[in-house]
């Protein structure tokens, strides 16, 4: 049994060497964590178009499970602003009663719990490696543009509709100018200038505490709330009771697309945030661990009328400065809003809507990295493009359309690569048993009757007739008497049966042009499926070599029978010297 919890429960495989100073740390670190959460659980619970209280019961249950199975010491898990953002639009795209939004928003919590236990069950931890870096950062320049976009309506006190189309609310806001709550702005835009101060000259004090505070004070002095301004006024007090998300099998099922969605997206936050941290660490998390872990944490909140959770950047990183050792930071975070659901939610009853709005947007606008899409297009062009098709899908589209539309594009483009791979033409340097790029390096020479040619991909049925019609065109259109050509296979990391028939057919082929076919370098899987398919023998058995210069030496050899010893010294001391 011990055995079994040391294997499968993390928090039992370090709780045993935990120590007075690594408690010291995390209880600091939780403190201030819990204290940063309580706005900002807030703020996302607006997003997702519910009542700020279930922003701070998605800090409680879910934080206390995750220590006991992540295996990531650093994240600090809860609600974050990109997950709310989806929930909002999946949620409001069907077009549900008031009655069943809340229940449909806690359901989600449990359908993506659910799945994310299933993956990591099922070891599908692998799926992580379909979002991209460009996909990744595609979505994540999107994303901050449609939550900041959200909270318009909030910040300026005008109706709009807190859609995932971007393009609608700014429609909205523009077309209700006439409208504009004065009031409403000018609180949203001095907690912007706060914030922003704060984050760049006062570090020490999180400004959202502060915006919050100061808030909370002006509201209650000069009666915010009967000026038209919209408060968050009435909070149940106390910890949430146990209740069954339930809803009707259809909305069930139209809900699934965004369960998914979800699920994978939390999934890619939590997996690359506890990956930079492992990293900076030096440990390991472990994949499917964490899909467990993070399920389970969903699927006990959403019981306890949870958000759905997952690591947060901003929360991870001020635990990291805050002296956090272990994953029980989350554990005290939790503590800290147990304790303000008890004792302090009268304390909010006036902090005013535009408040959390700003909270909200600075977050969001801070979420934003040009510089990332920047150094895609000059590292690869191509995945620059990704990033922006993904983008302007997110923005254009919907939130689940531009995910999936980028990991299209990205596949995409990766067939393309995969179906137009890199063939080098190597000549011989002097006085070596090296052969490297023509175009590449100076001193590489050609040998007058032979092409060597370096694949640099798989040879599948993707590139099959690409490498069959380079092979055949730079044979025939060569200016030179070409005899030979010797394919440097030591790149190829399988052989499938289209590319099979394809060599099948340059073989053929060349042979009709009194050219004969060599490989070198195969790896031993490549040359089982050549043995087994009956190629070595159509192409001669030996026609076979472990490098490039064996079987020039070879050729050479051939070619002075051939020639009756006249061939050039010159040019069998460049081999012969290497």
């Amino acid at each position: 049994m011990l055995r079994w919890l040391l294997h499968n429960i993390p928090l039992f495989g370090w709780i045993r060497s935990y120590s007075k100073e690594e408690f010291t740390g995390d209880f600091k670190a939780g403190v201030v964590t819990g204290i940063m959460l309580i706005p900002q659980g807030m703020a996302y619970a607006v997003i997702a178009g519910v009542p700020p209280i279930y922003g701070l019961y998605a800090g409680l249950l879910p934080l206390v499970i995750y220590p006991f199975l992540g295996t990531s010491r650093h994240v600090s898990i809860g609600p974050v602003a990109l997950d709310m953002i989806i929930i909002g639009s999946g949620v409001a795209a069907l077009g549900l009663p008031a009655e069943q939004f809340i229940p449909a928003v806690i359901y989600l919590t449990l359908s993506a719990g659910i799945l994310q236990i299933l993956m990591g069950v099922f070891k599908l931890g692998f799926v992580f490696s379909f979002f991209s870096r460009p996909v990744i950062d595609g979505f994540t320049l999107a994303a901050p543009i449609i939550i900041a976009v959200s909270q318009l309506g909030n910040f300026t006190g005008i109706s709009s509709d807190s859609s995932a189309h971007f393009f609608w609310v700014l429609h909205d806001i523009f077309s209700s100018l006439d409208v504009l709550h004065l009031p409403t702005l000018a609180t949203g835009f001095a907690s912007v200038v706060v914030l922003v101060v704060f984050k760049k000259w006062v570090k020490v004090i999180p400004g959202s505490i502060v915006v919050v505070a100061g808030g909370i004070l002006a509201s209650w002095l000069w009666n915010f709330s009967g000026m038209g301004m919209e408060i968050v006024a009435d909070i149940p007090e106390g910890l949430p009771g146990f209740m069954l998300p339930m809803l009707d099998a259809g909305i069930m099922r139209e809900l699934l697309p965004t369960s998914l969605t979800l699920a994978l997206v939390q999934f890619m936050t939590l997996a690359s945030l506890g990956k930079v941290f492992a990293m900076r660490h030096r440990y390991q998390i472990n994949p499917n661990k964490e899909l467990i872990a993070l399920g389970s944490s969903n699927v006990g909140g959403s019981f306890f009328q949870s958000l759905p959770v997952t690591a947060s950047f901003s929360r991870t990183s001020v635990a990291e400065e805050s002296g956090s050792k272990t994953a029980l930071t989350n554990m005290i975070t939790a503590l800290v809003v147990g304790l303000v659901l008890l004792f302090l939610t009268e304390l909010f009853y006036f902090l005013p809507i535009p408040v959390l709005a700003a909270i909200i947007i600075v977050s969001a606008v801070n979420l934003v990295d040009v510089e990332e899409i920047r150094f895609l297009f000059e590292a690869r062009r191509s995945e620059g493009t990704i990033a922006m098709i993904t983008a302007g899908s997110t923005l254009i589209i919907g939130i689940q359309e531009g995910i999936l539309l980028g990991i299209g594009a990205s596949m995409l483009f990766m067939l393309f690569r995969l179906s137009r791979p890199e063939v080098a033409e190597l000549g011989h340097i002097p006085g070596t048993q090296i052969y490297q790029n023509l175009e590449r390096k100076q001193q590489a020479k050609r040998f007058e009757e032979v092409i060597i040619l370096r694949v640099d991909a798989s040879f599948s049925f993707v590139n099959a007739d690409y490498f069959k019609k380079f092979i055949l065109e730079q044979s025939h259109k060569q200016r030179r008497d070409i005899h030979f050509v010797v394919i440097d296979g030591s790149s190829i990391n399988d052989l499938d049966t289209t590319a099979i028939d394809s060599v099948a057919t340059i073989v053929d082929t060349l042979r009709g042009w009194d050219i004969e076919l060599y490989f070198t370098g195969l790896k031993g899987p490549v040359r089982d499926v050549v043995k087994r398919s009956g190629l070595r023998d159509k192409i001669g058995r030996n026609h076979f070599y472990q490098t490039s210069h064996d079987a020039i030496k070879e050729i050479l050899g051939e070619l002075d029978v051939r020639d009756d010893g006249k061939r050039s010294e010159d040019y069998k001391r460049r081999v012969d010297e290497g």
